[in-house]
């Protein structure tokens, strides 16, 4: 197994911002409050369980929990950069805790803490490929990112459990796309930017997560251009280039980080069922 080794430093800067990352403890949170550390950021970390990466505050979250959102985002004051990485398998929850953890938690937090944000301030989230076909399920995914705040969406996936088909994970990640690119249209003249990762299959705690819930073969057969699993830190330098000022003019954007498997289903170079 390669194993990747990500420094940010003198190529992306955060000196003076203030960075909020959800999923701080584990995977590519903890590589990401690690690299704006080197980069200069001030990092607020939110998970349920204190992580041993350095930060300079951490305030304990359960994205599950409206009530534990609305506390944690009461003792941020304010915000540059949004990193929404927390997230679960559907090997890790009943369905609709998938999606709330995954999506509807998120969209909370994300609107409870714009009011705070100011222009020039990024928000970036992480989908996977498991969304890969998002646009085929555009009318289902509108219908949950429409649903009028968390409990009406938690209600929403209740009503609907046959749109939660495979554990709620695929519709809650391509709701997390489709949400991204209507924030993105809807607060760009206010100069705040939303962008997500695709994220290919990744070496974290999460990985384990989903063999234990779908098989080692879930993960064996999505092919791999590059020929190898992808480590926590490359999908963190992503995050950090989306929400860095290198990206001052990329907004509603699904950036594909998967070692080219994207593109290679696109010109027919790769065959994929999903």
């Amino acid at each position: 197994m390669t194993v990747v080794e990500v420094d940010v430093s003198g190529l992306i800067d955060y000196e003076g911002r203030v960075a909020v990352v959800t999923g701080c403890a584990s995977g590519m949170g903890r590589e990401t409050a690690r690299l704006l550390r080197e980069a200069g950021a001030t990092v607020i970390g939110l998970d349920r369980v204190q992580p041993e990466v350095k930060l300079d505050k951490f305030t304990e979250l359960d994205l599950s929990d409206e009530g534990s959102i609305t506390d944690a985002a009461a003792q941020i004051e304010n915000v540059d950069a949004l990193f929404n990485v927390a997230g679960i398998s559907s090997g890790a929850g009943d369905p609709v805790t998938v999606v709330t953890v995954n999506f509807l938690g998120p969209r909370l937090l994300t609107e409870t803490l714009l009011p705070r944000m100011k222009e020039g301030s990024a928000v970036a989230g992480v989908a996977s490929l498991s969304g890969f076909r998002y646009r085929e399920n555009v009318e289902s995914n509108t219908q949950l990112v429409d649903t009028p705040g968390f409990s009406a969406g938690v209600d929403w996936c209740r009503l609907h459990p046959d749109l939660l088909s495979g554990g709620g994970y695929q519709i809650s990640k391509e709701a997390v796309i489709l949400y991204t690119q209507r924030q993105a249209i809807a607060y760009g003249l206010e100069g705040i930017r939303f962008n997500c990762i695709g994220p290919g299959a990744t070496e974290t705690p999460f990985l384990r997560d989903t063999i234990a819930g779908r098989g080692i073969e879930a993960i064996n057969k999505i092919p791999k251009p590059l020929g190898r699993l992808a480590q926590p830190s490359e999908m963190a330098s992503a995050l950090l280039f989306l929400n860095s000022d290198a990206a001052s003019y990329v907004s509603a954007h699904l950036l594909w980080v998967d070692g080219g498997f994207s593109g290679g289903v696109a010109v027919g170079a790769v065959k994929s069922d999903r």
